[in-house]
């Protein structure tokens, strides 16, 4: 089973050492990385600025060597120039794939910089780059297969979805992107993760008590799921802890 965290490096703030903030974040990964087989770094979630995944990957790389590591990367607010310098960083940290997304709206006013992220795979492949990373676009949840011609002929490695909801829209998108990998991310459903789960529209309660067969299904028709769990690192910890029991 490749399981997958979504990890949002430290906010950058005014009154909080972005230093120690960096090293509570390294020590986490330390302690998950010990439960799943890959970690994902996002890149200013909502458009908060945050520390950069390419920081924290850097680190993360030479305490755990053999951890494989994705990243996000938002084209919204990047120039060219600046796409090509984050990806071969990247590379060059030995990253393993990137997921290229619009992104979030910035919160400090930057201007959007008019990239495309289909476009933006179709040009790093034809650079070659998808010989040294892997390069994936993010999907809806329940996408109009007929409008996403543009994201399927860029030929990225695959697509990480949406928030699933239920294992039909899982064995929907598999069945319609034959040839592409397919990366489901799930919720981890808890008290803490309410908020994620009002804001995706998600009924916590029978979201929870299905969880754990929703996880299992979904691995079995994707082989690959990312879980994600942004206010509840201990909750989620700990159910790896024992969902290791049965892997």
């Amino acid at each position: 089973m490749t399981i997958r965290y979504e990890a949002n490096p430290p906010k950058i703030l005014p009154d909080v050492d972005t230093n120690e903030s960096i090293k509570k974040f390294i020590e986490k990964i330390k302690i998950i990385s010990k439960k799943c087989d890959a970690i994902h770094l996002t890149e200013n979630v909502l458009g908060f600025q945050r520390v950069s995944p390419i920081e924290v990957g850097k680190i993360i790389k030479k305490e755990i060597p053999n951890l494989p590591i994705t990243v996000s990367l938002r084209v919204r607010d990047k120039s060219e120039n600046e796409i090509s310098e984050f990806v071969d960083r990247c590379i060059s940290i030995g990253f393993s794939g990137i997921l290229i997304l619009m992104g979030d709206p910035s919160q400090t006013g930057k201007e959007d910089s008019g990239q495309i992220p289909s476009l933006t795979v179709k040009r790093l492949r034809e650079q070659g780059v998808d010989s040294k990373i892997e390069l994936y676009l993010s999907i809806s949840n329940k996408p109009n297969f007929s409008k996403i011609g543009k994201k399927m002929d860029a030929r990225p490695k695959g697509f990480m979805t949406q928030v699933i909801q239920n294992i039909e829209q899982v064995q929907n998108l598999s069945d319609n992107l034959e040839g592409f990998s397919v990366i489901p991310i799930l919720l981890y459903p808890s008290d803490k993760n309410e908020k994620s789960a009002k804001f995706l529209n998600l009924d916590l309660a029978s979201y929870s008590q299905e969880f754990e067969e929703l996880l299992k299904k979904t691995h079995e028709i994707t082989g690959d799921v990312l879980l994600t769990s942004p206010s509840d690192f201990s909750g989620l910890n700990e159910f790896l802890g024992k969902l290791s029991l049965f892997r």
